[in-house]
């Protein structure tokens, strides 16, 4: 047989321990979401500056082809100043991904 026992209602400390964990566990999920959207807000801005990047060094290349396809003889300078301008351009995401950091 089983037997039913009476409810007793939580002391006064057990029902404040439990408000304060609720508090302290609703604060660290806030503190959490928001440090995940900072995160997300940071990948935004390295694929936004890396985006950037990528779409100029095409530009560049393109440019850096149609000029030496004009003056032949200009097709190793022409190359160097592309490849310094895109080495410039990487560097600059890299660094954006670590200011960021």
């Amino acid at each position: 047989m089983s037997s039913i026992q009476r409810f007793t209602p939580p002391n006064e400390r057990v029902t404040r321990a439990l408000s304060r964990l609720s508090d302290d566990t609703s604060v660290t999920t806030a503190r959490t979401m928001a440090r995940a959207e900072l995160e997300a807000v940071k990948v935004d801005a390295v694929a936004t500056v890396a985006a950037k990047a990528m779409s100029d060094v095409a530009l560049l290349s393109q440019m850096e082809q149609s000029l030496a396809q004009t003056v032949p003889h200009a097709s190793g300078r022409l190359a160097t100043i592309a490849d310094l301008a895109a080495i410039s351009m990487a560097e600059v995401v890299a660094s954006t991904a670590r200011r960021l950091g």
